[in-house]
């Protein structure tokens, strides 16, 4: 038995030698990289960080030796551009199908009595003018039994509202305006279809996010692509208004399905950077997805071709029945043990990958894991990250709504409206690349927030819109201080651009994977309560009120976003028995928290810090503890 234990004992002394002289090696081909004095303690801090992270989270561990970004992962980003793409494109589009029109009264009754009237003399004779001598779109003359030479040598006097429709003669193209004649009274119909289209948000966010976490990712996006296809498609043979809204109102929940679906989808499978990186990537094609609407659009002359071409653009999207996986996370808490092994073996295959047996023997058997919306209530920890992000994001929602509409009582034309936000938009969120990797995700919305107060505090100051342009510095030039105000609004954008991409990451990764969809739709909710007040108060109280109360409500956001905790280098929880602040020993080592009596850590030597990184490479090297002998 001595003997043994002594065996037992020497080939442990030898492994410990064997890693301790590995770890030494890895760091000796570190520093021979390059940078042999250049070592920073925080960048070492991180990188313990992210060795205790693959540590806590097995399937990290798990990820890691299926490829952390292969073919596999990097086909199912590309997989995402698609439908980002075709989502902007339809969400945006019911934008361009009010294109403005100039209606007068159907006066056709005239032509009875003078056949050869022109145009210009009918109207001229049936139209009432205002004070400063235009047509009345909305009035007419009430037609009178009298001959032409009586109606020309006397006039006529009695008006009323217009009876036979509406004529447009200046129209260019055909739009749902002179369509289905939204004008005079039934000019609030186009605000309505905006106010439908975000009440299917609001209830939609509600239903695909728990479609998402009961039925799985990949039946979701399905479900929401499909959607997309028949909505979209279908909006272009509406024979009514009101079928119109119908429509669009199944565009709009299948666009928000979409999105809390494979936000969730690219969360579970990808890890680290790459996850945030594909998801600025998704952001990046929605831009891209109103730019192309935009060009289309401008070019259309009747807006059913506008959605025939989307239609048939969103058609191939059926393919991903076949080539759109599921998530392995998603199938473990269901405890579907078996398809979540086939799936990460496949994703190995496709990245020319062996997953090591022991790894896959590690993961829990068949068990299945309660949750249910009531435990955003039970638990104070998610109760806290859905509060304070619905915050946010009924913020962010509401400040973009009000400053589109603020740019359209400027007078700015729909097209300009939506390309160059769009470009300074994909800018943004490429610029959230640097800052998601130099001071993390809470530091990253703080600053984006930030940035939004201080536009909206500009605005305060700028003209208030196009009609007189009550300029708070009469002596300024009213184009330039026009010119300014355009730009702070672009400015503006730009800022919740990146709120919202940094937004959507942070949220996905503080949320368990058991209810990571139902969170999103949550927050998704307030979205659409804030984008629907906004176009609610912004005809109803004077313009001053709604960008005081979006630097209002972005001072809240930013304070209420310190009470979050940082996901930088943190694993994903999956289930409600962990918490988004776990793993205290290694996310409490800042260079802060290394402080002792005597030495700060400023003062922290080079050689110590090398020690931290290489004590914990000999515990990344030993993933099985040693049992001691009893």
């Amino acid at each position: 038995m001595l003997r043994t234990e002594h065996k037992m004992a020497g080939e442990e002394n030898v492994k410990g030698e064997l890693r301790s002289q590995d770890a030494s090696s890895n760091l000796s081909q570190h520093e021979a990289a390059g940078h042999p004095h250049s070592w920073s303690l925080e960048m070492l801090l991180r990188r313990l960080r992210t060795d205790h992270t693959k540590q806590d989270d097995k399937f990290a561990n798990l990820l890691d030796a299926v490829g952390e970004f292969g073919t596999f992962q990097q086909r199912l980003v590309v997989l995402t551009f698609i439908p980002s793409i075709m989502s902007a494109f339809f969400m945006f589009a019911g934008y361009f199908v009010f294109t403005a029109q100039k209606p007068y009264c159907n006066t056709s009754w005239i032509l009875a009595v003078g056949p050869n009237l022109s145009e210009a003399e009918q109207l001229n004779l049936t139209i009432p003018r205002g004070p400063n001598g235009s047509f009345l779109m909305c009035l007419m003359y009430l037609p009178v039994p009298w001959n032409l030479d009586s109606i020309i040598h006397f006039g006529l006097n009695d008006t009323d509202k217009c009876q036979d429709g509406w004529i447009y003669p200046d129209a260019k193209k055909r739009s749902l305006v002179n369509e289905f004649d939204l004008v005079c009274d039934a000019e609030t119909k186009k605000d309505t279809a905006h106010i439908m289209f975000m009440a299917g948000i609001l209830i939609g966010s509600l239903i695909f996010g728990l479609i998402t976490d009961k039925m799985g990712r990949y039946p979701a996006i399905l479900l929401s692509l499909l959607g997309l296809i028949i909505f979209g498609f279908g909006t272009a043979f509406v024979n009514s208004f009101h079928l119109y809204l119908l429509f669009r109102f199944g565009i709009s929940q299948s666009v928000v399905g979409y999105s809390i679906s494979s936000i969730s989808l690219a969360t579970e499978w990808l890890v680290g950077e790459h996850r945030a990186h594909a998801i600025i990537l998704e952001h990046c094609f929605f831009a891209v997805g109103a730019m192309l609407l935009t060009g289309i659009a401008y070019s259309l002359p009747h807006w059913r071709l506008l959605f025939l071409v989307g239609g048939v653009l969103a058609v191939p999207l059926i393919s991903y029945i076949w080539i759109l996986p599921e998530s392995p996370r998603w199938l473990m808490m269901k405890g579907k043990v078996k398809e979540a092994k086939q799936m990460l073996c496949y994703a190995a295959s496709v990245n020319k990958k062996t997953i090591p047996s022991n790894l896959l023997d590690e993961l829990p058997r068949k068990k299945v894991t309660q949750a249910s919306v009531l435990d955003f209530c039970k638990n104070r920890q998610l109760c806290k990250v859905i509060l304070v992000m619905s915050c946010v994001w009924f913020t962010v929602s509401y400040t973009y709504f009000t400053l589109s509409l603020r740019m359209r009582e400027l007078g700015v034309s729909v097209h300009f409206r939506h390309v160059v936000p769009s470009i300074m938009e994909v800018s943004a969120r490429l610029c959230c690349i640097f800052l998601l990797q130099q001071i993390g995700r809470k530091w990253s919305l703080a600053v984006t927030l930030l940035q939004t107060i201080i536009w909206c505090l500009l605005l305060l100051f700028l003209p208030e819109g196009e009609d007189g342009l009550r300029l708070r510095r009469p002596r300024c030039p009213a184009t330039g201080l026009k010119s300014m105000t355009i730009l702070v609004l672009t400015l503006g954008e730009f800022s919740l651009a990146a709120t919202v991409t940094v937004f959507f990451l942070y949220t996905a990764e503080l949320l368990p994977t058991v209810l990571r969809a139902t969170g999103l739709g949550l927050v998704f909710l307030a979205s659409a309560a804030g984008a629907i007040l906004s176009l609610t108060i912004i005809n109803q109280t004077p313009s001053f009120l709604p960008i005081f109360l979006c630097c209002a409500l972005a001072i809240v956001a930013f304070s209420l976003s310190f009470l979050l905790p940082e996901t930088r280098d943190q694993p994903l929880f999956d289930s409600l028995d962990h918490s988004p602040q776990m793993r205290n020993k290694v996310k409490d080592m800042t260079p802060e928290d290394t402080s002792s009596d005597d030495m700060s850590s400023d003062d922290m030597s080079e050689e110590a810090a090398k020690n931290v990184i290489l004590n914990a490479q000999i515990l990344r090297l030993a993933p099985y503890p040693v049992s001691k002998p009893a």
